[in-house]
């Protein structure tokens, strides 16, 4: 077992850069007599399916069937995933550069299309690199561009070969390379060999000891450029610290067991025979397929279905020119032609290449009609759909216009004129397009909508709020009432509930709720209610001149106190709350004695008082009762007022 007595060591690196998705991709394979290393850049923009995954998935698939260190093999494992990169570019067409390694620990076969590199160290020193396929590489080799021109040169992305080409695709495959004891190889994608000169790189496999150390210095030369913009960058690394050694073949041997076959043979008189009767099983069955994969190609085509007819004719191609049929090889060959015309022009369509669509229906349409299988109205129909497509990019563009411009309502007329045309035309795709358009533009003016509501609701509840303040507590409720409706309307149902507070609060502002009122005390209760109402009846005022005698005052609270001048025994009745100590020339709050008053109650007033108005319903003992006070005289208030006097 050719792996257990070799060492091989692999480490990798691949990172995404400045981008969302990591393009590259990079897997191997080590198995007990080969191993396989494969790496791969997408150059396509498909975020559903990785296209560099999909092809390295299915060479190291067709490897692991039937390992073999054949240049025929390796060419049409790659051909094969060449094949099923086209067949899956629905969408767009999916294209990926490749490199593949294959190799019995012993020898080695590399194999690329497109310009992932590999390099090859020996000694310290480069031993070889991969060649690109690309205009550079073509100027390079030419003698037109040096090589250290090549190096910064403008066209080095420009892939004249590529796994996913649409028409001829022609990989390069190595002849076998021996493997020595502490070789390095290198696998890389543009996004570090670009960035990596090859004086870096020598440095790099000078300071390092394995695989993992290698590759990580190579990632930090590519960081070390600090550019504003870092593509998808992949590195593989192959030590090889032990290669296989067979063991010395003995040709004398082989070549005795060859003529002892040999002689076997014509002695059984059947190898010739033998040999006929094998070969001509093989041309039979390569007949069979070459007859099923052209009929299969045949319904394909009629049925409209041109990318599997095109599978199909490429198969039944292959077959012809393995029975050197020259004759079906060129009738297979121009029925591949077409499907593959047409199979270019859908291409050409979702890349929004309508012109050269166009250009391709037409093409296989001129050569459609030699062939019956070929439904010319088939091809009408797309050259008639890539019209309609192209007016309806038209109207897409202007109404993205118009969105962009938030000009909602005439995005979502335009919208519906693209969704009218495309079910007129019966792309459904389009129809897909437009209405997803129709729900964005919808989206944008209920945005809208909700934001001009929620602006207008915002207004009313700080008018509410003003209101509040102002105590307008009515026009407060109908500014909050107005607000919650809004709220309701656009859903925001915090602002309804808070809404719903702020109601209640104003609610109880205009209709406070009242206490049951209890029983007052004494004179204190009725002196507070005269006290608080204005020309309340029975006050008795003081006209203007009069004073009163110095160091009397009324008694707070409610409580008598003796004057000056009063008679012994009399008491002089006080309104709750009077000022004391009044100057000459104040009204006096007290109250004044009425005639009808009981013997020995004296007013508190000086002699040359007011006229004192009759009593109404006077309590006994002097003391008023509630609603028993005097009216003063009609006119009375204006005539204090005019002295300058306090109304009480």
């Amino acid at each position: 077992m050719r792996k257990e007595n070799s060492d091989f060591k692999t480490a990798f690196v691949s990172e995404a850069g400045s981008y969302i998705d990591n393009r590259d991709y990079f897997a191997f394979v080590e198995l007990d007599d080969m191993a396989c290393y494969v790496i791969a850049d997408g150059l396509d923009q498909d975020r559903e399916v990785s296209s560099a995954e999909m092809v390295v998935r299915a060479i190291l698939e067709s490897f692991m069937e039937k390992p073999s260190l054949s240049r025929r093999k390796i060419r049409n494992d790659l051909e094969a995933a060449h094949e099923w990169l086209k067949f899956e570019s629905r969408r767009v067409r999916l294209k990926a550069s490749v490199l593949v390694i294959v190799t019995d620990y012993t020898r080695m076969v590399w194999a690329s299309c497109g310009n992932a590199r590999m390099y090859h160290f020996r000694g310290g020193r480069l031993n070889l690199r991969s060649k690109d396929q690309s205009l550079t590489e073509l100027l390079t080799d030419s003698g037109k561009l040096s090589e250290a021109g090549a190096v910064r040169h403008e066209e080095r992305g420009n892939l004249l070969n590529y796994m996913g080409k649409p028409d001829r695709f022609e990989p390069f495959v190595s002849k076998k390379t021996p493997l020595s004891d502490g070789d390095v190889l290198l696998l890389c994608t543009p996004g570090l060999w670009k960035k990596v000169e090859i004086p870096e790189m020598l440095d790099a496999l000078t300071a390092s000891s394995d695989p993992e150390t290698l590759t990580d210095t190579l990632e930090e030369v590519v960081l070390s450029r600090q550019e504003k913009t870092v593509d998808n960058y992949t590195g593989a690394a192959v030590y090889v610290n032990k290669a296989f050694v067979e063991k010395p073949k003995n040709y004398k041997k082989w070549a005795l067991r060859i003529a002892m076959i040999l002689l076997s043979l014509a002695i059984a008189g059947g190898g010739i025979w033998y040999a006929k009767a094998r070969q001509a099983a093989k041309l039979a069955e390569a007949v069979v397929q070459m007859t099923e994969f052209e009929q299969d190609g045949d319904e394909y085509a009629a049925a409209g279905d041109y990318p599997k007819a095109l599978k199909a004719y490429s198969e039944a191609k292959n077959a012809a020119s393995r029975l050197k049929d020259k004759l079906h090889f060129q009738l297979l060959r121009n029925k591949q032609k077409v499907a593959q015309q047409v199979t270019d022009g859908d291409g050409y369509v979702k890349d929004g290449s309508y012109d050269m669509a166009v250009e391709s229906y037409e093409k296989a349409l001129k050569d459609a009609g030699k062939y019956k299988v070929f439904k010319e109205e088939h091809i009408r129909e797309r050259i008639a759909r890539s019209g309609t497509i192209a007016e309806l990019a038209v109207i897409f563009q202007e109404g993205d216009k118009q969105l962009q411009g938030q000009d909602y309502n005439n995005a979502m007329k335009t919208y519906n004129k693209a969704k009218t045309a495309a079910i007129e035309a019966g792309y459904a795709e389009g129809q897909k397009q437009a209405e997803d358009k129709i729900k964005a533009a919808q989206e944008k003016i209920d945005q809208l909508y909700a934001e001009t509501k929620t602006l207008k609701a915002d207004n009313l509840e700080k008018k509410g709020d003003r209101s509040l303040a102002a105590m307008d507590y009515a026009g407060a409720i109908e500014a909050y009432t107005l607000a919650q409706e809004i709220y309701q309307e656009i859903d925001k149902l915090e602002r309804v509930l808070a809404m719903e507070r702020k109601i209640a609060k104003a609610d109880e502002k205009l209709h406070p709720i009242v206490p049951a009122g209890g029983d007052a005390g004494g004179d204190s209760a009725a002196g507070s209610a005269a006290a608080g109402a204005s020309g309340t009846a029975g006050a008795a005022t003081k006209p203007a001149g009069t004073s009163k005698p110095a160091g009397s005052g009324a008694a707070s609270g409610g409580k008598e106190a003796a004057s000056p001048d009063a008679e012994p025994g009399a008491k002089q009745e006080t309104k709750p709350g009077a000022a004391s100590g009044t100057e000459p020339g104040e009204k006096q709050g007290a109250q004044g004695s009425t005639p009808d008053a009981e013997p020995g109650t004296k007013s508190g007033t000086t002699p040359d008082s007011a006229a004192e108005t009759p009593a109404s319903g006077a309590a006994p003992n002097g003391s008023s009762g509630a609603g028993g006070t005097a009216s003063p005289p009609a006119g009375k208030d204006q005539a204090d007022k005019a002295e300058g006097g306090n109304a009480s």
